[in-house]
């Protein structure tokens, strides 16, 4: 694991009254400072950089710790050693010129900070896709492309864990908007936190008409297609052995089926994470339409008058309504109706599902399969059936003229037409065992016409 290989003390720095600084520090070193270069820096060169940076950094947090001297050369020199001491940066020397460079453990650990600091986001669209296309890639070409399995798993487990992080994050705003004792620090919580940042960015994604979901029936028809082919699980943990990927076979193949089955597992438990994204965002909502009511205080003297007027319309004869002023009382807008009442969030409706129907291959079709592969092996020339054709026509023979080479039938002519390109078939493998001559003369042996030529062991060739 990666935190027994870092240094004890690794994260004193971080810990200490300017971890501001010193966290500040590391990105900048590692971004700018390091940045692409190959070659360790001059430890001159970084300590005139740590100086630079501590002149111009905006902050506090240096002044107050008391451990950091403000004579600048001093400072430098004093935040250069906590980080060696630490066992972020590591010192050595070439040709008596002391360099330093990043631990490689721990320049691991400060990329992981700067991508949190960069504060990356995940793009469900881009993140099922990329499932999706890594698995299609894999299994139509399985023997050269079987890393795309292993990329398309761990691209569904970050796209899982980022669907959790949702969760968690609207929970953690519900929290905070609920521990509010102020109603207007609250509403701009749920606006700010809530909807500006999960319910519109995130959560109004998963529900849109071109939402990422869309390539979901995809991915698990892929997956559970390739877990249900042998050849395809054959194909990929051949390929993931021989790329150095499993130890032997059988672990391979566990490790084809498992990273099958995790994907088919992640994406087919969604709408556990879904419902559960769902019934926060519905408690959140009613909280807030309850908290919206209460703040409406309730007037006893206009509801007086809205009651007198009533009683005053009923008791008017028709021809006096007209003489009404508008102000009092509206009977074609009521003052409150259907389209004014809070109705909550109604629950998404289950999903019914059905399964998929298991096709069974007619026989006549399997024959037909079974007859072409019959017929291509039989078409197809190999190095070991043109070595075995030549030998049973050469015999105790050294050399067979091709007009002397008889043809029974369609198999022996497969292979005796292409005897004129021995030299140069299969890139000359059969070049070191015999050789190619022509001679004077025709082949005409009714299965072809062309010109005759001798076909002869090498010389270091027994017969």
């Amino acid at each position: 694991m990666l935190f027994n290989c870092l240094s004890d003390d690794l994260f004193k720095p971080l810990a200490s009254p300017s971890r501001a600084f010193n966290a500040a520090l590391l990105l900048h070193l590692h971004a700018r400072i390091f940045g692409d270069t190959a070659e360790p820096l001059r430890k001159s060169e970084l300590l005139a950089a740590i100086g630079d940076f501590a002149a111009d950094y905006v902050g506090s947090e240096i002044a107050d710790d008391e451990a950091t001297p403000a004579d600048p050369s001093e400072r430098r020199s004093v935040v250069y050693r906590r980080l060696l001491e630490a066992g972020w940066l590591v010192e050595r020397r070439e040709r008596y010129v002391p360099v330093v460079e990043f631990d490689p453990e721990a320049r691991i650990l400060v990329e992981e900070l700067a991508r949190l600091d960069r504060g990356e986001t995940r793009s469900y669209g881009g993140a099922v896709l990329d499932v999706l296309g890594s698995l299609e890639s894999a299994i139509a070409n399985p023997a050269e492309r079987s890393e795309a399995l292993v990329n398309a798993a761990k691209a569904a487990r970050a796209f899982l864990s980022h669907l959790r992080s949702l969760a968690g994050s609207m929970r953690k705003s519900e929290e905070r908007i609920l521990r509010e004792a102020d109603h207007g620090a609250a509403f701009r919580l749920y606006f700010e936190e809530f909807v500006a940042r999960h319910l519109v960015s995130d959560y109004r994604t998963l529900h849109t008409r071109l939402n990422p979901f869309r390539f979901r029936s995809g991915i698990v028809r892929e997956a559970g297609r390739a877990l249900r082919d042998p050849l395809t699980l054959r194909a990929l943990a051949e390929a993931g052995l021989r790329e150095g990927r499993a130890p032997h076979m059988e672990a391979a193949e566990r490790s084809v089926r498992s990273d099958l089955a995790e994907i088919l597992s992640i994406f087919e438990g969604l709408d556990r994470h879904l419902d559960a994204v769902a019934e926060i965002v519905a408690r959140l909502e009613r909280r807030i339409a309850a908290a919206l009511r209460t703040l409406d205080h309730r007037d006893s003297d206009r509801i007086e008058r809205t009651a007198a007027a009533l009683r005053a319309v009923a008791a008017c004869a028709d021809d006096e309504l007209p003489g009404l002023p508008d102000t009092q009382v509206s009977t074609f807008r009521p003052p409150i109706g259907e389209p004014h009442c809070y109705a909550p969030r109604l629950r998404r409706p289950p999903i019914d599902s059905e399964p998929l129907p298991e096709f069974e291959l007619d026989p006549a079709i399997e024959a037909f399969i079974a007859a072409k592969d019959a017929f291509r092996l039989r078409v197809a020339v190999t190095p070991e059936r043109v070595v075995d054709f030549i030998e049973g026509k050469l015999g105790h023979g050294r050399a067979i003229r091709g007009s002397q080479i008889g043809i029974a039938d369609v198999d022996d002519f497969v292979v005796f037409q292409r005897l004129r390109e021995i030299d140069v078939l299969f890139d000359g493998t059969l070049r070191g065992r015999y050789r190619l001559s022509r001679v004077e003369g025709r082949v005409s042996n009714g299965w072809l016409d062309c010109p005759d030529f001798l076909v002869e062991r090498a010389p270091t060739m027994p017969r």
